[in-house]
């Protein structure tokens, strides 16, 4: 078992004042590791890093072809929204095709993200629903999945038709039997592996060129969410951002605690990254940096520097500090 390194800083004029430390694999289409930083053993849970791989059963199952879902829908399978109208009214919609309505969700209710969406039921004076959680898309995927077996409503229990069948398809994919599952915050199963097990995953969703039923089903998923990032997560997010910095050469996916997935099918790579102190603003930094490193985005762009060389600045806007990779990452 290998320590955490150092991958990303926080400096205040001259001082190191916060430090982020992690472990990334960047794994090949055959599975092995090509670098690596911490441990690529250690076991972690993916969050929702890995719901193109909880995905993956709504469509080689034939339930997505059955049901007619388009590319906007296989994304937000694929989802962790700002519940933004853009994300809540396709929601809806797709509840409607399938005959169901908010009370048939699992996932719990959630103020949105948007803050429009926020404000604007704040002055109605109405409440979230289930349909404004941030996984109400994923979902959205395992209803018409569960409609398509005619499994029962509880859909999100460990031993339910459709979990097993997601478990089924992530161990395959991870090429690692999952040492238990930790229950998520839209209350489904989330199944443990090794960072290495989710980088070969992710390699696999890049490398994925035959016509069997799984490399169809994982080119629709990954190629879903470069064509819509905006509905993966949303305006201002990270995900959705050095998607489209990435142009057409990335999908990528993060996770609660600091988790990242990145799927590179031009290089045929795959990236797993988790920060110990789960921080939001250390993997962020981080999984721009391998990204940079990999030749995936431009270093000086934008939205690239906004996650690897972001400003700190107080509330007066005076610059006080930056946040940047560790040196030697």
């Amino acid at each position: 078992m290998q320590d955490a390194i150092p991958m990303v800083e926080l400096w205040r004029g001259e001082f190191l004042e916060s430090v982020h430390r992690g472990h990334a694999v960047v794994c090949d289409e055959r599975g092995e590791i090509v670098e690596a930083w911490g441990d690529p053993q250690k076991i972690i849970l993916p969050r929702s890093s890995c719901k193109m791989v909880q995905a993956l059963p709504l469509v080689e199952s034939g339930a997505a072809d059955a049901l007619g879902l388009t590319a906007e829908q296989l994304a937000l399978s694929c989802a962790s929204h700002n519940a933004a109208a853009i994300h809540t009214d396709r929601v809806a919609l797709w509840l409607r095709d399938l005959g169901l309505s908010d009370d048939d969700f699992r996932c719990g209710p959630q103020s949105p993200g948007d803050m429009d969406a926020r404000l604007a039921m704040v002055r109605a004076g109405e409440e979230p629903c289930q349909i404004h959680n941030n996984c109400s898309g994923k979902h959205s995927g395992f209803l018409s999945l569960n409609q398509h077996i005619r499994g029962g409503p509880e859909y999100i229990e460990a031993d339910h038709p459709l979990q097993k069948m997601i478990r089924a398809a992530f161990e395959e994919c991870t090429d690692e039997t999952s040492p238990g599952y930790g229950i998520d915050g839209c209350s489904a199963p989330n199944f443990a592996t090794s960072l290495h097990g989710l980088a070969r995953a992710a390699a696999r969703f890049a490398s994925a060129d035959g016509d069997d039923a799984r490399s169809r089903a994982m080119r629709r998923l990954r190629e879903a969410m470069m064509l819509h990032p905006e509905l993966v997560a949303g305006e201002g997010r990270a995900c959705t951002e050095l998607m489209r910095a990435a142009k057409g050469k990335a999908a990528i996916k993060g996770g609660a605690e600091a988790m990242y997935v990145a799927i590179l099918p031009e290089k045929r790579l795959g990236v797993a990254l988790k920060i110990e102190d789960g921080t939001s603003r250390g993997s962020e930094c981080a999984i721009a940096s391998i990204l940079v490193r990999l030749g995936v985005v431009e270093p000086d762009d934008p939205l690239v520097l906004k996650r690897r060389n972001a400003e700190i600045r107080n509330r007066n806007g005076i610059m006080t500090g930056y946040v940047h990779p560790a040196a030697g990452f």
